[in-house]
Formats: C-alpha cells, sequence, structure tokens
C-alpha cells in the first residue's frame, strides 16, 4: 500500500526576500520548488501539497489600503485567504503539471479550497500573534498602527510585521473529500494558508472569522486527518537549530520529540518563525504520525537522501 504524505510550502518560497511579487516572479518560484514534489512522487507517496500565503495575503491587505480610499469595501481575511488558495492553488497546479509531464508522469492534480474549523472563543482572536505580509522599518510599522490600526510587532531581528488573530484549526470540513482523491491516486492542494477560517455558530450554521490559521498547524491536522505517515515542512534553512544566529548554533540532524519539547520550553523557537513547525511537528507524531522532515526547499532532494534537513521522530 502506497504511503501518504502531506508537504507544506512556505508562502516565502513563492514570493522571496527581496522581490516585488510580480506573477513572473511567483510563477519561475513555483516552478523551483517542486523538485521535492516529484521525488515524493516518484517514490510512490500519496501526496496532499499545502502551502502558506503571508507574503501574499499581506498584499492583498495593502492593496486594499490603496481601495478604502477611493471608497472601496475592504475584505475580511478569510474572504482574502479563499482568493490565494486559489490563484496560489492555480499557479501550483499549473507548474506541477508542466512538471510531471517533463518526467513522464501521469497524475490528475486538483486544488481545493478547503474550510477549516476554529473556535470562535479562542483566545487568539483577543491576542493577534500571526505574522502576515512585508516587512517594514519601525516609521512605517509606526504609521500604519496609528492610521489603521494594525498590531505590529518586531519580527525576528528582520523588520516589523502586521499580526493576525491566528486560532488553532479543529477540523477540515473537506478532509474526508481530499483523502478520498488521494486512494483515487490523485495529487490534491489542500489548505492553502491554513484554509479559510469558520466556527459553527448557535444555530448549527458554518460563520466565516476575520483571521487566518497557521499553515504548520493546518497541515499536521490534514496529515491526522488522512492517516499520513509523512509531513514534510519546507521552510527558509536547510536545518532547524538551537542557539540559532549565535556563535554557539547547534544544526539538529534527528530528534525526538521529548528533545524538540525541551528545546521549545527553553525559547529555541520563536513564535513568528520556527515554533508553530516544532509544535505542529510534535501534535502530528503524537497523533500518530512517524515522521516529520524540515527542510528547505532548495535541499529537499538532499534531504530525502538523509544528507540534510531535521527529522522529528517519536
Amino acid at each position: 500500500m502506497a504511503k501518504k504524505a502531506v508537504l507544506a510550502l512556505g508562502g516565502n518560497a513563492i514570493i522571496a526576500a527581496g522581490q516585488k511579487g510580480t506573477i513572473k516572479e511567483q510563477f519561475k518560484n513555483t516552478r523551483e520548488s517542486l523538485g521535492g514534489i516529484v521525488e515524493l512522487i516518484e517514490r510512490g507517496y500519496k501526496l496532499a501539497i499545502t502551502h502558506g500565503n503571508g507574503p501574499q495575503v499581506g498584499n492583498l491587505l495593502i492593496q486594499q489600503l490603496a481601495g478604502i480610499e477611493k471608497g472601496i469595501s475592504p475584505l475580511p481575511l478569510g474572504v482574502l485567504n479563499s482568493a490565494t488558495e486559489g490563484t496560489m492553488g492555480y499557479m501550483i497546479e499549473q507548474s506541477l503539471q508542466n512538471r510531471l509531464r517533463d518526467h513522464n508522469i501521469a497524475k490528475d492534480i486538483i486544488t481545493i479550497v478547503s474550510q477549516v474549523q476554529v473556535d470562535k472563543n479562542d483566545p487568539s482572536i483577543s491576542h493577534p500573534s500571526k505574522p502576515v505580509g512585508p516587512f517594514f522599518d519601525k516609521e512605517n510599522a509606526d504609521k500604519y498602527a496609528k492610521e489603521y490600526g494594525w498590531t505590529m510587532i518586531e519580527d525576528s531581528g528582520r523588520g516589523y510585521r502586521q499580526v493576525v488573530a491566528s486560532p488553532k484549526p479543529i477540523d477540515i470540513l473537506q478532509a474526508k473529500a481530499i483523502n478520498g482523491l488521494l486512494e483515487e491516486g490523485k495529487i490534491v492542494i489542500a489548505c492553502g494558508g491554513g484554509g479559510i477560517p469558520f466556527y459553527i455558530n448557535e444555530n448549527g450554521h458554518y460563520e466565516g472569522l476575520d483571521a487566518v490559521i497557521d499553515k504548520d498547524y493546518a497541515s499536521a491536522l490534514l496529515a491526522r486527518k488522512i492517516d499520513a505517515d509523512l509531513l514534510v515542512i519546507l521552510t527558509g534553512v536547510d536545518r532547524v537549530a538551537i542557539n540559532f544566529g549565535t556563535p554557539n548554533q547547534t544544526d539538529l540532524d534527528v530528534i525526538t520529540i521529548e528533545e524538540a519539547k525541551k528545546h521549545q520550553a527553553d525559547g529555541q523557537f520563536p513564535k513568528g518563525s520556527m515554533g508553530p513547525k516544532i509544535a505542529a511537528a510534535i501534535n502530528f507524531i503524537e497523533d500518530g504520525g512517524k515522521e516529520v522532515l524540515i527542510t528547505s526547499i532548495e535541499k529537499i532532494v538532499e534531504a530525502f537522501e538523509g544528507k540534510t534537513g531535521t527529522r522529528i521522530v517519536k
């Protein structure tokens, strides 16, 4: 029986640092990010692909600032997230279709706009913490905070970013459909940007929420829902490290979830960067997953060969 894997692409992989984020740049970056996906398919995995959308949804928020000045009603984050699920799903789908054709691999690829259930009373609603959008200098960060009420924080010494509510995912509305498509041999792109957050109101109806869901938590939840063996989280570094950016930096090769928990408790993994990835990895393995691989897009093939990357195991 073929194994299942969830591969989580970071939104920053599609708009790289220093780029304007033009559609040509995004397509180029998307094409260059697919080597590891092809590798997994060639290894026989049934594959679901998730992706982040921090830069993309942040750019939409900035576009809305210009629209507000012209009297255009702004859209909530959940609706903006659904838009990026469509646009980024399209880019990944078409780029992967072309790559598979080059490898003489016949696979259907399907993008699913995914709704993800959250608790409307999640404490993050009143305490925004999820970074979205581009980095700003302090002057512009203060300007947007004053003029538009954005909550801004300094992000790992790289500048200031807006932070928004990010409730934890509880369930994925389309999980059974996604699993059914995987069992049929399809490749599924789902839970883009963490999925569209919704809650169930007092009448039992679904209601959207003005928030974003962390892509790594949603990816881990999807992996558990489809009984995946492997969760691959692609990020901006080849390996997870402790004492990151200091003379005592130590790259991690293979760690257990107990070791991961200790490093997490010691404050080694910031909330705005590696923290959610480690927490998602712990959740996945504790709920029955076998392995999490964290590495960069550029080194994913080498990571599958055991030459780099960080593996988290039970």
